[in-house]
């Protein structure tokens, strides 16, 4: 971190539900980092999870408080808990990466008088009544940090605030992580032979939690309809409990006539390896994704993309020349896409491939996300 970027040692708490290993999760870490290395302080209040270690790793501190809950009672308590750690670790900022801590958060900082800042992650449904109040509270940052054009745009609209407050920082990959040269052969090979991948076959990869609205059943239906009969599709992501979801997942593949085709292996600590070993990546979400972060690190690996054209993919996917977008919930325009970009020629892909990992690094890395973060700490502290 350069001296331009240095914060004056403050201490910054970052406050979320838990420490899963959703892009959330990980954007917490990597500001961690960024704190450190700047020679802030670095504390993290969730109910703990299976990144609390990369935490510590980042130099930050884990403090345990049962934060992941909507309960009121439980909010009003946990404001209590953390006014008592925003004094006894005297925080200078407090920055809110979800809802219900957040509530929390927004009552600790106006009994301690910390600054207060949030990260808008999501396009927050608003489908009960209070919702929007509900929601108005990652809003109310002096900061709000939307991480797409698409979210700050929705931000202005539902909420009103001024245009001055919210600050657009995409999310970011460390290109020396997510690099094409760095995975080696031994890793693709034991990943192929963890999913039974069968060999020459095309395979086409969607990384996802399993949940309704990232649209596996567009990819399943989808892979029912392209021309291409040879091609293997395989699901990686957690089912998170959803076992009717799986269940049913594997029902359509059977009805459609591709079950022998489809493979769900779950979730996956190789995700460079994973989509090194996909031919097309594809993101089928049919409800906006708030940035999209599978899009951006299929292109930091050269991997041709799909993704449906709304939300952050639009931004991430310029179309024809760093991927593909198709309409949502469309799988019949999915199909013909996966049976285009798989019939182009491989010098084709290649150079696509190239213009997507050079988009990445110019404007999509964890390096850029962190600087423009702690850019944000300074405004609040003047």
């Amino acid at each position: 971190m350069s001296e331009a970027t240095a914060v004056p040692y403050p201490v910054v708490l970052q406050v979320l539900p838990a420490l899963g290993g959703g892009g959330v999760e990980r954007g917490t870490v990597e500001i961690t980092a960024a704190i450190a290395a700047a020679g802030g302080g670095a504390l993290v209040a969730s109910a703990g999870g299976r990144l609390a270690g990369a935490v510590e790793r980042a130099g930050g501190r884990n403090i345990r408080l049962p934060l992941d809950t909507r309960n009121p009672w439980r909010i009003w308590r946990n404001a209590a808990r953390l006014a008592e750690l925003i004094g006894a670790g005297h925080v200078d900022i407090v920055h809110a990466r979800s809802r219900a801590p957040a509530w929390s958060a927004w009552l600790a900082v106006r009994r301690t008088g910390a600054h207060f800042v949030t990260t808008y992650h999501g396009a927050y449904q608003e489908d009960l009544p209070f919702k929007r109040h509900y929601n108005a509270v990652m809003a109310s940052g002096e900061r709000v940090i939307a991480i797409s054009h698409f979210i700050a745009g929705l931000i202005r609209a539902r909420h009103g605030i001024d245009a001055a407050r919210i600050r657009v920082i995409p999310r970011g990959v460390d290109p020396a992580v997510f690099d094409p040269d760095a995975v080696s052969t031994e890793r693709l090979v034991r990943l192929a032979r963890t999913w039974r991948l069968p060999d020459g076959q095309p395979t086409v990869v969607l990384p996802a939690r399993l949940t309704r609205w990232k649209g596996q059943t567009v990819l399943v239906e989808a892979l029912a309809r392209m021309h291409n009969r040879d091609v293997g599709a395989v699901l990686v992501g957690a089912e998170q409990g959803r076992r009717g979801y799986a269940a049913e997942l594997v029902a359509l593949a059977e009805r459609c006539g591709v079950a022998e085709r489809l493979r769900l292996v779950g979730h996956c600590d190789d995700m460079p390896a994973a989509l090194m070993l996909s031919d097309v990546v594809v993101n089928a979400s049919t409800e906006p994704e708030a940035f999209g972060r599978v899009v951006i690190e299929a292109q930091a690996m050269a991997r041709p993309a799909i993704a449906t054209d709304h939300g952050g993919a639009v931004e991430t996917i310029e179309h024809g020349v760093t991927g593909w977008r198709v309409p949502p919930g469309d799988a019949d325009a999915l199909a013909a896409a996966l049976d285009y970009v798989l019939s182009l020629p491989q010098e084709e892909r290649v150079a696509l491939g190239q213009r997507a990992r050079a988009s990445v690094s110019a404007h999509y890395t964890v390096q850029a996300m962190q600087a423009a973060t702690i850019e944000v700490y300074r405004e609040v502290l003047g």
